[in-house]
């Protein structure tokens, strides 16, 4: 048997790391991503201030996998009909697979967002954000925007705001959201905290102001103002992977998309089996992961004891945050519960989380740099 998991982010990672660990050794696994390195999405904000951390953050696949095999190819299409994947570098079939390609930005076809604004997705798009950022910052009263106020656009925000603070410079930062609070979808009171950590940093919120276009130099709003800026980030939201042409596959809380092919991760709109709809996020992305592999186990050792006629139980997923975590700057807020951290106490689960990640993928040393790096920040903070 060959078991495929597309997308090697946290859910395609975690999948496949369990599914070493628990698959019989004659069972094929193989790992299709466009890059060779794991990247830890949630730490990618840091970047900006701090280049260096992309060592910290990057993991080598092959170096953190035991048996897969790790394919570097993109993901043009699937015909689950005929169990093949189409790649850029030729044909993969399967008996099982796992589509875990995460999202990509969505601009929700807003007139120049896509031109003008830089998400922030890859290390490529951390650097461009800190190069450019750097230029403002040194100009004369520069004006940064930042689009989107979900838990990215906040730690972009709260990261250019202390790169600017530590750089001695004059340029404003401005956060735009459409809804009505900073942090929509998220406790209220979360929202409120990480409201204040901005605005402590010097960070312009501002609330229901919707984009409705840009151009080079400003931002228009559906209310008729126009936001100037040197700088435009977007973090506006997202969507579901290219060879899905941008749909996020909608599945149960099985995880299933058919008998045989599972969506796990920032690709699939999930809804559990409380009926409710799972929020985007790593901390979902990595239990999805752990309810998918399980149910290709049972898939895997029904098909090997020539049950395949009869159809397995699945394991049901059912979604419970123990809380939110998000970095504003040199502080962090945090939900646990019905409280709300921040300060010291919010900065050191923070960074216990990224270490617990790290450590959980098999990156030690990099876990090791990270929290060194994290202890000399609070040190010279």
């Amino acid at each position: 048997m060959h078991v495929v998991v597309l997308g090697a982010g946290y859910a395609g990672l975690t999948v496949t790391r369990l599914l070493e660990r628990d698959l019989p050794s004659d069972v094929g696994i193989t790992l299709v991503d466009e890059s060779p390195d794991h990247l830890v999405q949630h730490e990618l904000h840091r970047v900006i201030r701090r280049p260096s951390v992309a060592n910290e953050i990057t993991v080598s696949l092959p170096a953190t996998l035991e048996r897969a095999t790790v394919r570097v190819a993109r993901v043009e299409e699937l015909d689950r009909d005929e169990r093949v994947v189409s790649l850029s570098d030729g044909r993969l079939e399967y008996d099982v697979a796992a589509i875990c390609l995460g999202a990509r930005t969505a601009y929700y076809g807003i007139e120049g967002v896509a031109e003008y604004g830089t998400p922030l997705k890859r290390l490529a798009h951390a650097r461009r954000i800190r190069s450019r950022a750097l230029e403002v910052i040194r100009g004369d009263e520069g004006r940064i925007v930042v689009g989107g106020a979900g838990l990215s656009g906040v730690q972009v925000a709260g990261e250019l705001a202390a790169l600017a603070r530590e750089s001695g410079g004059t340029a404003s930062i401005t956060i735009l959201e459409q809804l009505d609070r900073v942090a929509p979808g998220f406790p209220a009171n979360f929202g409120r905290a990480v409201t204040r950590a901005l605005e402590a940093y010097g960070v312009e919120v501002r609330t229901e102001a919707t984009v409705i276009e840009a151009d080079e130099t400003h931002v228009a709003l559906e209310s008729g103002e126009s936001v100037a800026y040197d700088q435009f980030v977007w973090t506006g939201g997202i969507r579901g992977p290219d060879a899905f042409e941008g749909d996020r596959l909608a599945v149960g809380d099985d995880l299933r998309l058919d008998t045989r092919t599972f969506a796990v991760g920032d690709a699939a709109r999930v809804t559990d089996a409380t009926g409710d709809a799972v929020p985007a996020s790593a901390q979902s992305a990595v239990r999805e992961a752990r309810t998918a592999a399980e149910n290709i186990g049972r898939l895997v050792d029904a098909e090997r004891d020539d049950a395949a006629a009869l159809e397995p139980h699945l394991e049901s997923f059912t979604f419970h945050s123990p809380g939110w975590l998000v970095s504003v700057g040199d502080d962090a807020v945090a939900q646990v519960g019905p409280a709300v951290l921040t300060g010291r106490a919010a900065k050191a689960l923070k960074t216990t989380v990224g270490v617990g990640y790290l450590s959980s993928v098999g990156a030690v040393r990099n876990a090791a740099e990270f929290v060194s790096g994290e202890l000399g920040r609070d040190c010279s903070s």
